[in-house]
């Protein structure tokens, strides 16, 4: 039976969690007043680590979410790395309370990988998108022309961007590959030449592999 912790976290488990776990125990026997605070930490730990597994509804024309989280913009960008043309991005807020676990919108063929080092600045700030570290994806789906990109933006606590894919893999919808540590962003772009009803709207809470931004018409 799989434990539904995030392979991606198994250095962070360790290091914090074994330190966590002792403190607990020592503390439950000798400072019962402190184990509240070892305990916290250790169900932090597991909490944002947590891999739930998905049901990811299938089909070549849609795009589901990449990411848990809050959609903060539905705007029209140019993307300058893998598509180079005007696009509609869709973005998630990722908050440390989330599933920090990415996994692929569409049934793909990854064409394009690109880690840029920059600024930590907090993942709600509009700047982040052009400034802050990030790893661009790019897409081909199967069995079709079109291209989509995806984006993982470190955040002002994220430090460490997971992309455990290479140029060639191919990726069935919904599958994991990779994730963002300790709150950040992920972006969707779809380019306008292709024809995209979103399905989602500002504000509205999305679940990674689950949840439907938009069908390929």
């Amino acid at each position: 039976m799989r434990i539904p912790l995030a392979k991606y976290g198994v250095r962070e488990l360790i290091v914090f969690g074994v330190p966590c776990v002792i403190g607990a125990g020592v503390a439950i026997a000798l400072f019962p007043w402190v184990a509240p605070l070892p305990i916290f930490f250790l169900s932090f730990l597991f909490n944002f680590f947590r891999d739930p597994e998905r049901r990811t509804p299938q089909g070549a024309e849609l795009v589901v979410a990449p990411a848990d989280g809050t959609v903060s913009h539905i705007v029209p960008v140019f993307e300058d790395n893998y598509l180079k043309c005007d696009t509609t991005k869709i973005s998630i807020f990722m908050s440390v309370l989330n599933v920090h676990v990415n996994r692929v919108p569409v049934h793909g063929r990854v064409e394009f990988i690109k880690h840029t080092k920059g600024k930590f600045l907090d993942a709600r700030d509009d700047e982040c998108f052009s400034s802050n570290e990030n790893n661009v994806m790019g897409l081909s789906l199967i069995g079709s022309q079109v291209k989509i990109a995806v984006k993982q933006i470190a955040g002002k606590i994220a430090k460490r961007i997971v992309c455990a894919c290479k140029v060639g893999d191919v990726f069935e919808q919904g599958q994991r590959f990779g994730m963002i540590k300790f709150g950040s962003r992920v972006e969707v772009f779809v380019p306008h030449l292709v024809r995209f009803e979103v399905m989602v709207k500002v504000g509205e809470k999305v679940t990674a592999g689950k949840t439907i931004l938009g069908r390929i018409l």
